[in-house]
């Protein structure tokens, strides 16, 4: 009996032996299982990751943010480009608080747009101004190219110099004299448009016109030494000198296409010029007596009288009336500085003949009251700033041409728009304010100016 139950023993101490060995067997199989898919898993997430990798450091930078008639703009390209203009406005940020013996408040006064477009939260519409900028750069570049006026590598290098007043030992070119533009004087006695014409000095009577100040060209050695350390401030955050030369290249480029672009659609050099008397009301019925009793007066009579006044007599709303002319300036100029309205009457106007009350909004959205008399129009001879402006509007009528042709932009660049070098933040302090002092009190009187006992 007791042989039997040492078997019963045996087999069934067998039996256990044979379950735990499955049991583990099939442990092993499951914690191999486990770690085959923890290791496709993380396979899986490196390759991940490498891909990721590679998209960011070798494919993305590659690829196109946009693409102007079959021209590319790289991802690093417009990168490289968004972090000089920041390196440019941190380096112009620092210089003015030197110059300002470290008063930020004067420098946040004179340079808030710039801080603001620096601001981590305004990033994204700070690419996107030079993403914009570079499309208009790269329809330039093609217009350049198709007339074969790209600059060499010399040319930019004249060009930098020329920055740092550096002409190769030589002088600068002169600047052209300013043209003598001679005024009107205005008079206190009544007198007619031609009785101003008489008055006039003789063109060789006329005083001479003071130069424009002549650069002080500078060594070789101090142009090296400025450019050097001008390069190093970039480099120092973050910018490679090649992006430098493309930013100049690029606008030398806009200078030659505005010449050729004058050239080729023969930009004249003179236009119509008008010159003009007006009087301003800030009262209607003033304005509208004014001009009934034109009607029986001479225009420079009323002109004069209104012009002789004193300066503290004012009219019933409190604004005085005013009177004051305009010697010889483009409708262009007219409109940018008095508005289409009055450009649009004095080009339209009879000579020696007054207008009706023109009305304007005023710069306090207060109607203002005009009415004008042009005393001449006649061809002269454009401005330099009149003939730049021209030119410039040539060149952005040809870049607003461009953009209507083919032209995609991605939104690659969107979620890779640089942040860097940032701004220190000193520039968003507020500036220090100015610390309150006690008023000096004359000895034998109080704080209120009263005698003391």
């Amino acid at each position: 009996m007791a042989k039997k139950q040492t078997i019963d023993e045996s087999e069934a101490n067998k039996r256990q032996s044979r379950k735990e060995i499955l049991r583990a067997r099939k442990q092993e199989d499951q914690q191999r299982n486990i770690r085959i898919v923890a290791f496709i898993v993380g396979g899986i997430l490196l390759l991940v990751l490498l891909v990721a990798i590679v998209n960011e450091l070798f494919i993305a930078p590659n690829r196109a943010v946009a693409s102007i008639n079959g021209e590319q703009i790289a991802l690093s390209d417009w990168q490289e480009r968004v972090e000089f203009e920041r390196a440019q406005r941190i380096i112009s940020l620092e210089e003015q608080l030197a110059n300002f013996n470290g008063d930020v408040g004067l420098v946040q006064q004179f340079s808030s747009q710039s801080i603001v477009e620096l601001i981590g939260e305004n990033s994204e519409g700070f690419g996107e101004a030079i993403l914009d900028r570079m499309v208009d750069e790269e329809i330039i570049r093609q217009g350049v190219e198709e007339r074969d006026l790209a600059p060499t590598d010399n040319e930019v290098d004249e060009r930098i110099g020329s920055l740092f007043n550096y002409y190769g030992g030589d002088s600068p070119t002169p600047l052209p004299s300013p043209t003598e533009t001679i005024a009107p004087t205005p008079s206190l006695t009544p007198i007619g448009a031609e009785a101003i014409e008489e008055a006039l000095p003789a063109a060789e009577d006329a005083p001479a016109s003071t130069p424009f100040p002549t650069p002080t060209p500078v060594s070789e050695e101090t142009f090296q030494q400025e450019f050097n350390d001008l390069i190093n401030q970039y480099k120092d955050l973050g910018i490679g000198e090649d992006v430098y030369r493309t930013v100049i290249s690029r606008a030398i480029m806009a200078e030659r296409l505005i010449d050729a672009l004058a050239k080729e659609q023969e930009l004249p050099e003179e236009d119509t010029h008008a010159s003009f008397f007006y009087l301003v009301f800030g009262d209607e019925d003033e304005a509208n007596a004014t001009a009934a009793e034109l009607s029986s007066s001479d225009f420079l009579t009323v002109w004069n009288t209104i012009r002789s006044q004193p300066p503290d007599q004012e009219s019933e709303t409190g604004i005085p009336a005013t009177a004051s002319e305009v010697p010889w300036l483009t409708q262009d100029g007219i409109e940018g500085s008095f508005g289409p309205e009055i450009a649009d009457e004095v080009f339209s106007l009879p000579v020696d003949t007054a207008s009706d009350v023109i009305v304007l909004t005023g710069a306090d959205s207060e109607p203002v009251y005009v009415i004008i008399m042009v005393s001449g129009r006649e061809e002269r001879e454009l401005t330099q700033a009149d003939l730049q402006a021209r030119k410039e509007q040539l060149l952005q009528d040809y870049v607003t041409t461009g953009q209507l042709g083919d032209i995609e932009i991605s939104e690659l660049w969107r979620n890779r728009v640089p942040t860097s070098p940032i701004l220190d933040p000193k520039f968003r302090q507020p500036p220090t304010p100015t610390p309150e002092t006690e008023p000096i009190v004359p000895e034998g009187l109080d704080a209120g100016g009263e005698q003391t006992p």
